[in-house]
């Protein structure tokens, strides 16, 4: 059992090798100037200092564009099948219209179902009709428009290029944003404060903004402010949509003439589209609208394929935010700041000064246990104390893990877990010594009777880090990830470190005692 191989030995000290290797650089201060495969360990909000923010998604602007949505669908149904109605409006949260004729309710009140499955059509106690969502579709609706939020935030956080963002959901409708390292929130703020919800409209030639602004405008066209910079302050466009920007899979910002642009590119239901579009309304202006604004409103000289050119006055750094939130997609509903905190990184030093202290008091306690109760191979044990130390630390920045407060916390939890393995094996060993056995007989048993006791242990316990990192979020992740890598480590070193150095230790001495 004590007859190691050249190669396993290697193996076991390659690995150790590589452990110290990849954790040099936590000793070296700055990570700037090092290569990108060999960092220190991504350190959390609480350790570094940054950028806290908490945000509220505005559900209901998105169920008021819904119910605006209805109300023109109700218009235009209701039309088709030649009802006449009065006082067709839409409200916060449901659509009410008044139908003239009582012998043409039933069928208003079928063909209104029929329009969307999750809405529901009652009758009022005036005689009117209401339209809304269905109590389950509407927290549906809420449930998919935060985990939406939440997708669309993290896109734009990691076009930033800012290191393991925190973004989680708390509560029913707020999203928890933690940026470590970034201590002005603005530029962020800025970019999660656009919705950036895109869409392309043919403007209405029949109507002028003049007309628009004393009501003689279709149903079916509205009024749009231009964007700041555009060519006009008001245009009077389609209500259709003729594209969606849902349909965008790219966009980047480029130059045309000397001037800076953003080209886009549809996927291919879009690019269909937007050719058919361009094709039947040549001559035609088609509006760009975002957020509500328009921001070009160029002439359809041909019909086009899936990308095309978006102009507008843009500078640079306009071009490249517009390309940036058109990448990332639209948020389905605005985000508020509800709370903004700043948190200073000399809080973060303390803490890892401390966590560290709290690291060397640990070790030092171990060690001083181990020596004392099992003398030489209690020296052994401080051995593969420090080397798991190392290959903790290791795995970690190569993993490009964050360790957080918790985490250090995790790391003097398995300081103490790292010798549970040695401890089983010596006491193994001090009986089957007591048995009379040889010590080199005792030491072979030893570390084979507990072996399966050692795997038992080690993994009941990551069983509860990957439950703790499942279900937990943000602090109780960082915990759980330093458990579990410390769980492996601890295992290495203990079962392969320790056992090569008693091996040696044996093939070298040839002791008749056992030191314990």
């Amino acid at each position: 059992m004590f007859n190691y191989s050249k190669t396993r030995i290697y193996l076991i000290l390659a690995v150790c090798t590589l452990g110290i290797f990849f954790s040099i650089p936590n000793f070296l201060g700055n990570g700037n100037n090092l290569p990108n495969w060999w960092q220190p360990v991504n350190l959390g909000l609480d350790l570094q200092g940054g950028s806290n923010l908490l945000l509220k998604v505005d559900i209901d602007n998105v169920i008021a564009e819904r119910m605006n949505s209805l109300e023109d669908s109700a218009r235009q149904t209701l039309r088709e099948k030649r009802i006449r109605y009065k006082n067709l409006s839409s409200e916060a949260d449901k659509v009410i219209v008044n139908i003239i004729r009582s012998d043409q309710k039933i069928n208003a009140k079928t063909a209104l179902r029929a329009i969307d499955s999750d809405i529901e059509v009652l009758d009022n106690e005036d005689g009117s009709l209401s339209l809304s969502y269905k109590p389950q579709s509407l927290v549906l609706l809420k449930h998919k428009v935060v985990e939406q939020s939440i997708e669309i935030v993290r896109r734009r956080i990691d076009e930033l290029g800012t290191k393991e963002p925190v973004i989680q959901k708390q509560g029913d409708d707020r999203i928890l944003v933690q940026l470590p390292g970034l201590q002005n929130p603005d530029e962020v703020k800025t970019l999660l404060g656009k919705t950036a919800k895109m869409s392309f409209h043919l403007v209405d030639n029949r109507s002028s903004v003049s007309d628009a602004r004393r009501g003689r405008i279709s149903p079916s066209s509205k009024l749009i402010p231009g964007a700041p910079g555009s060519y006009q302050d008001f245009y009077v466009v389609e209500r259709k949509v003729a594209v969606g920007g849902e349909h965008l899979i790219d966009s980047q910002p480029t130059f045309q003439e000397g001037s800076a642009v953003v080209s886009f590119k549809f996927d291919s239901i879009g690019g269909k589209k937007f050719n058919n579009v361009t094709r039947k309304n040549i001559d035609r202006n088609l509006a760009i609208v975002l957020d509500n604004e328009v921001i070009s409103a160029p002439t359809i000289n041909g019909a086009i394929g899936d990308s095309g050119i978006i102009s507008g006055n843009f500078t640079v750094e306009s071009a490249n935010e517009l390309s940036l939130l058109l990448r990332s997609g639209a948020l389905p509903a605005p985000l508020e700041v509800l709370e903004e905190r700043t948190v200073g990184a000399g809080l973060g030093h303390d803490s890892i000064k401390a966590g560290g202290i709290a690291c060397l008091i640990g070790i030092s306690a171990v060690v001083v246990f181990m020596i004392l109760a099992y003398g030489l191979f209690g020296a052994f044990t401080t051995i593969t104390v420090v080397v798991n130390m190392f290959l903790l630390l290791g795995t970690l920045s190569f993993l490009g893990a964050t360790l957080t407060l918790p985490g250090i916390a995790g790391i003097v939890l398995t300081i103490g877990m790292a010798v549970d393995a040695n401890v089983l094996f010596f006491e193994r060993m001090r009986e089957e010594w007591k048995l009379g056995k040889t010590a080199i007989k005792a030491a072979e048993t030893g570390f084979s009777n507990a072996m399966s006791t050692i795997v038992d242990a080690n993994l009941t316990t990551l069983v509860a880090a990957v439950v703790l990192f499942y279900f937990g979020t943000g602090p109780v992740r960082g915990f759980a990830v330093t458990l579990a890598v410390g769980i492996f480590t601890s295992l290495f070193s203990s079962i392969m470190v320790t056992k090569l150095i008693v091996a040696m230790w044996i093939k070298k001495f040839k002791p008749q005692n056992l030191p314990i």
